[in-house]
């Protein structure tokens, strides 16, 4: 048995994985060149490894979960090169005005036909409330409504939001309650779907920066676009929302968190799915907003991202027949690592969903939250 080996199974044992085993989360490694990719590379070998069809697992949501919570993964923060890439992320320009829209590029518009199958009949591409929900659709429309309620969105108001998606917002905010919604994306691919999606209603699609905005609105929303701006931005961005929010507005910020502050993102997840992303700590969001906002409510349910993720790759996998020609089976293990490893992170808790409300001069007698 060789050293790499040893070390692997050793580590895997403490975690209660087995490899080769006959549990859903056991390993069962095809290629002896997984341990030397895993000791080399970590989490990006780890990643990779299985891409290239090295090892593989039945339930890897369950496997990443248990990972998560034996804390394998903060064992391997502490490395030369986890080092090299926080220094890396420091000096890199992401987030930048001129990589605003490489995620866009890389991600977004990776092809509607993907995230028309994957996503719920409204196509929304983030975290659902599955509080009273029953399927998908439901927990994704009662998300929705409870940003809507949050805001105390009213008929005629006028609403920005930040990385609109395909619409899904705009579309339920001008149905549902009638306003008036200006969306702003960096994917053409979502921009012209979601224009086609809100055909006949007060939903006006931009194709820019969220730096470039202009105008100012009754509330602001942002769901699920904070994780690209990158930790040098954070400041930048809560200026840019407090200049064009009304002063007895609303900011509701939707956005995936980190339990600590970090200036690099997972390596495997900065190659493959999210370029340039981060997830922001308690503390990175609360210096961002100090003398801009007034925090009126702090709400985590990253708990249901668990549930959201496997309903994606539920529909991603009963519909791959339908795309397989077009994206390849190298495409499905990646997508297919993405989806399961990310709902075994939220599983274990490493990472949250927050929804928080902000208002520029507190709220006058008080917030009442709402659930």
């Amino acid at each position: 048995m060789s050293g790499a080996t040893q070390l692997i199974e050793t580590v895997l044992r403490e975690a209660d994985v087995r490899i080769n085993g006959d549990r859903p989360w056991d390993i069962h490694v095809k290629d002896e060149r997984f341990y030397a990719a895993v000791v080399r590379g970590r989490s990006l070998g780890f990643g990779e490894a299985y891409m290239a069809g090295w090892w593989d697992c039945e339930r890897i949501d369950e496997l990443t979960s248990k990972l998560f919570v034996s804390d394998i993964g903060g064992r391997f923060r502490l490395t030369p090169a986890n080092v090299l890439l926080g220094v890396r992320a420091f000096f890199e320009s992401g987030g930048t005005r001129r990589n605003a829209f490489k995620v866009g590029e890389h991600h977004y518009n990776i092809g509607n036909d993907l995230f028309s199958r994957m996503l719920d009949k409204r196509m929304v591409y983030t975290c659902g409330y599955w509080r009273n929900a029953k399927n998908l659709d439901e927990a994704q429309e009662a998300k929705l409504d409870l940003v809507c309620k949050k805001l105390g969105l009213r008929a005629g108001q006028k609403v920005l939001d930040i990385g609109c998606g395909w619409g899904s917002f705009a579309k339920f905010a001008a149905e549902k309650y009638g306003a008036h919604v200006t969306g702003v994306t960096v994917s053409k691919e979502q921009a012209a779907l979601g224009k086609e999606l809100c055909t006949g209603l007060p939903v006006v699609f931009e194709l820019k920066d969220y730096r470039d905005v202009r105008g100012r609105f009754d509330h602001i929303v942002s769901l699920g676009m904070f994780e690209h701006v990158g930790y040098k931005h954070y400041r930048t961005y809560m200026q840019v929302v407090h200049d064009h929010l009304k002063d007895d507005g609303l900011f509701l910020l939707h956005t995936i968190g980190n339990n600590y502050s970090t200036n690099y993102t997972d390596p495997w997840i900065r190659k493959y799915i999210f370029p340039g992303g981060m997830l922001p700590s308690v503390v990175q969001v609360g210096k961002a907003v100090e003398k801009l906002f007034v925090i009126e409510d702090w709400q985590n349910f990253g708990a249901d991202y668990d549930r959201t993720l496997m309903a994606w790759f539920a529909n991603f996998d009963r519909h791959w027949p339908e795309i397989r020609s077009h994206y390849g089976d190298g495409f499905y293990r990646m997508w297919k690592f993405y989806l399961m490893v990310t709902a075994g992170s939220f599983r274990a808790r490493d990472i949250q969903l927050w929804q928080v409300v902000l208002s520029k001069k507190g709220v006058s007698g008080g917030y009442l939250s709402v659930r």
